[in-house]
């Protein structure tokens, strides 16, 4: 014997729908350039250069902080920015809004 399913109802007794579920889109994270680590960087890549011209500058001083030494620095901060925006995009989801053109 075999039970009628009611109208509207499947054999499972979960409602039937005509419409599909629409499944959300999402984005990794935000954009780099809206973060606060993006905005850190960029200080800190601009401080280190700076302090890179004014260290050592003038007749007769030694210079103890070379632009070489500069640009290792912000290497390494280049390097920090990328693992900590890949270690952001590894873990968190955005949904994206697409509502906004």
């Amino acid at each position: 014997m075999t039970a009628a399913s009611s109208p509207g109802y499947s054999e499972s007794g979960m409602p039937r729908s005509s419409r599909t579920a629409v499944r959300p889109t999402h984005t990794e994270t935000k954009p780099s350039f809206k973060t606060t680590e993006f905005f850190v960087y960029v200080a800190a890549v601009v401080a280190v250069l700076i302090a890179s011209a004014l260290v050592g500058s003038g007749p007769g001083i030694v210079d103890r902080f070379p632009a070489d030494q500069a640009w290792l620095y912000v290497t390494l901060l280049s390097i920090g920015y990328l693992i900590s925006r890949g270690l952001a995009k590894s873990g968190s989801r955005e949904t994206a809004d697409h509502t906004h053109a």
